[in-house]
């Protein structure tokens, strides 16, 4: 398993997901700010911000009330409430990023995915070839956003589940990320449900996977260990528990096995938690210390 170069990894990425257009212009000026809610460590605020015109995200902007360089795109997992998962709402505290890393000190970003949360949208109307391109526009924009922010010179991408994979493919196509964490949010292709690719396949992700590629890992023109070389040699957490029956634990250490080399010392870390698909909190603090430790 050996992995593509990181150019020939994102035009093979754009063959399935669709051509990434050009940056949109205007991101910062386009922000709206709804209601601000305030807590002992930082500040709420419901925006949205525009990463094409017409097209307003709404999203959760952290902001902590001590000055900082750090900042993290918190991304949300497949939750019918979206944004307010990461932004510390509900009962699942482990999905709660966004609200620990604010309460550490970074400012922090957790946008709707289309047609989570508030944000209702058709990407194939709008020309899109699949979900998960209308994300890495997306979010896209959001580091654009967060980069404007005073100060802010160290970013991260923070998920899990769907935000796992969205962490991971933002990162590779943005490298203003230095910083990746993935919770839950891959295996390879092969070992995906036994190799069986229907569930990347639907309007939420990828549809070409099974109209181009029959839903075959055999025959997808990427797999994740390019994913995660086209991450190297910037900075990545993997949170991968031992019995997450979506993403197999096995073809996690297939990809990080062929793409360790490519990762400088104390700069790729791994934990396999005794536990189903999760992000417990042993894992989310060590992650949390990763994140210190690079983002300096």
């Amino acid at each position: 398993m050996t992995p593509l170069d990181r150019t020939t990894t994102l035009a093979r990425m754009q063959e399935v997901m669709g051509p990434l257009p050009p940056p949109s212009p205007g991101v910062k000026a386009s922000v709206r700010t709804l209601l601000s809610e305030h807590f002992p460590a930082y500040t709420r605020h419901k925006i949205t911000y525009e990463p094409e015109p017409g097209d307003p995200v709404p999203a959760w902007l952290l902001v902590p009330h001590t000055a900082t360089t750090r900042a993290a795109l918190c991304l949300h997992s497949t939750q019918r409430s979206g944004k307010d998962e990461v932004a510390g709402m509900g009962s699942r505290f482990s999905r709660h990023t966004a609200k620990e890393l604010a309460e550490r000190g970074y400012l922090c970003l957790a946008p709707d995915y289309p047609n989570f949360g508030e944000y209702y949208l058709d990407p194939y109307a709008r020309g899109y070839l699949s979900a998960s391109m209308k994300g890495i526009v997306n979010h896209r924009a959001a580091v654009d956003l967060l980069l404007a922010q005073p100060g802010i010179r160290h970013l991260a991408a923070v998920g899990h589940s769907l935000g796992g994979h969205n962490a991971l493919f933002i990162a590779a196509f943005d490298p203003r990320i230095h910083a990746a964490v993935t919770s839950c949010g891959f295996t390879a292709f092969a070992k995906y449900y036994g190799g069986n690719l229907k569930g990347w396949s639907h309007q939420g992700y990828m549809p070409r996977i099974a109209s181009h590629y029959a839903l075959d890992p055999r025959r997808m023109p990427f797999d994740f260990p390019d994913v995660l070389a086209a991450i190297a040699p910037r900075a990545l957490f993997v949170n991968a528990p031992l019995h997450d029956d979506n993403f197999d634990v096995t073809g996690v250490r297939d990809c990080l096995a062929a793409t360790s080399s490519l990762f400088p010392p104390n700069r790729l870390q791994a934990v396999f938690p005794d536990c189903p698909h999760d992000f417990p909190t042993e894992a989310r603090s060590a992650a949390w210390s990763f994140l210190d430790s690079v983002l300096r």
